[in-house]
Formats: C-alpha cells, structure tokens, sequence
C-alpha cells in the first residue's frame, strides 16, 4: 500500500479534519478539487477515497445518488476503499436508546433515507467500504454545526443555549479524533471485510451535562436556554433548510447513544480526547483560549491537556 488519499470536500468539515489527520500520519494527502480536477485521474494510484462530499440538506435527495455513482465507479475502477463518514439519521425517529453497527435502520425522513440508500449502493457495488458513523459533531473551529451555530454561539454572552431536552442523551463526535479513528481504520483496512460499519462512540451527553461541561471549562456560569424550534416553522415555506432542520428535531428528543464494544474490538488502542479537553480546543477565541491538536506518528495523538480533569467517553 502506498498510503496514498484523496479526500473529497477537503475544506468541510470532516474532510478538512481528515486531511490533516492522515497528513499527520504520513500518508500522501490529495485534496480534490472540483473546479479544476478530473475524480478519475485525482483518484488514480490512491489506496483510499474519502467521500466527504456534503452538499446542503435540501440538495441531498437530488445530488447524493449522483455523487455516489461517481465514488463508486471510480473505486471500482482503481480499486480504493471507500471511507464514508456515517450519521445516525438512517435510524430514524423509533431508533432505540443504544446504538450498534447491526441496529436495523428505519429512517423516518428523507435525510436518513438517502443516507441509506447511498451506503446500500456502496455494499451492493462490491466495492470496499468503511462507514464511520457518528453522532453530531464538536469542531476546533466553527464550521456550521449545531454545536457552534446554537449551543455555544452566545457563550461570550454567558448563554448556553440547547435544541431539546436537557435530559435527553445525545450522541457527539469529537471531529479530531473521528478523524483519527478513520485513519487508523484506513490503515488495516485489508484486515476489514469488503464492506465495514462501525460506530464510533465519541461522547454521550445531556444538555445538563454538556451545560456544566462547558462551565467547568470556561470557568465561569452559564444561563441555560432552550432553543425555540417555531422560526424554523414558520420558515419553511421560502427557507429550505428549514424542513430539513426540523425533520432532524427527534435527535434532540430521542436519547441515544453509540455503543462501543465493535470499535473497541477493532481498534484497542484508539484513546479518545477528554471531553474537557475537545470542549476546551473548540471554543472560540473570545471565550477561552484554544489550540491546535498535535498528533503522534503511533498513537495519531500526543497529550493535550488545558487544565481540564479526564472526563469519561461513552
């Protein structure tokens, strides 16, 4: 293997979080470029295609199975694994509380449909495939999520501000060391059957506990409020986006978590971040002073520790 990566949507944010990750461990990163680059000669010679291609909620229905035919015949062609990074949308509203890589998949929306279908393609292509699912995603810098458009976008105003049930597990994924995960992965991947999901359990929490997490951190008390959902309502009929934010509004009222026993088998040695430390080095500039994650050639990480206690990942 000539550790060799292209990475599609080099510049979002699992990509760019990807591409810094596999660069790190001294594989040969490739960012695809799609105002200038041919998929098929860009993927040429590479051992792995990181589909991390994400167009907007309201395009995905039209844009998604187009994509997908293109990853796939491409691999077909030059005989890449795939890596796709997985969300808990194909589950849908009636998903149970514990979350595995066997769950049945039963999306009660469009979102999660497409999902599906699009990782079907992929098995029923034969073409090697990792899916790396995981729940919503916490970023060193902000990227357009929930968590730095909602939860903490008026922390510097002493607000901490949550989407659902404060008592309501949820799922999240520190994005540095999902993309250390997919590394690790991608480097036995000859060791991985032909098509291969797991779940990565990142960090289950309540906006009780991440409300308290992010006052241990920041030092100081935050008022706690709960986001109103009826703008995004009223919306809908001229903001696309708006539907497909709603239909996702059962992540915030149904608990779940990622169950780690298929990771944990896969890779024994991967250690996650502290919680502490991944809210510490996600915050913004004006709230508490942040830095950039340094990684180990053997372990993808070296210690990094603000002045935070260990905070147990589930």
């Amino acid at each position: 293997m000539t550790k060799t990566v292209l990475i599609l949507g080099a510049s979002g944010r699992f990509g760019r979080n990807a591409a810094t990750a596999f660069s790190w461990a001294n594989w040969n990163v490739r960012r695809f470029d799609r105002n200038t680059d041919s998929l098929p000669d860009a993927a040429w010679g590479a051992d792995v295609i990181v589909n991390a291609w994400n167009p907007a909620y309201p395009d995905w229905e039209r844009l998604v199975p187009a994509m997908t035919e293109q990853v796939i015949n491409t691999a077909k062609d030059t005989g890449a694994t795939v890596l796709i990074p997985g969300n808990v949308y194909n589950y849908g509203a009636n998903m149970p509380a514990q979350l595995r890589q066997d769950t049945p998949q039963r999306p009660t929306g469009t979102l999660g449909a497409v999902r599906q279908t699009m990782e079907l393609a992929y098995r029923d292509a034969g073409v090697k495939t990792i899916v790396l699912r995981a729940g919503d995603f916490i970023d060193t810098m902000a990227s357009g999520n929930w968590y730095d458009k909602i939860v903490t976008a008026k922390l510097s105003k002493g607000t901490f501000t949550y989407p659902g049930d404060m008592d309501t597990p949820h799922a999240w994924a520190f994005l540095h060391d999902l993309a250390d995960a997919a590394v690790m992965l991608c480097d036995r991947s000859e060791d991985l059957p032909q098509f291969f999901e797991v779940n990565f359990p990142g960090y289950t929490l309540t906006g009780h506990e991440l409300h308290q997490a992010l006052q241990d951190v920041i030092g100081r008390s935050l008022t706690a409020r709960k986001m109103p959902w009826w703008p995004l309502k009223i919306a809908q009929p001229f903001w696309p986006m708006a539907a497909s934010l709603l239909e996702t509004r059962y992540l915030w009222q149904t608990p779940h978590r990622m169950m780690p026993d298929h990771f944990e088998a896969v890779l024994p040695e991967f250690t996650p971040t502290p919680l502490l430390d991944a809210i510490a080095a996600s915050l913004p500039d004006d709230v508490h002073d942040n830095g950039v994650m340094p990684r180990h050639a053997v372990s993808l990480r070296r210690p990094f520790n603000f002045c935070c206690p260990n905070a147990k990942a589930t």
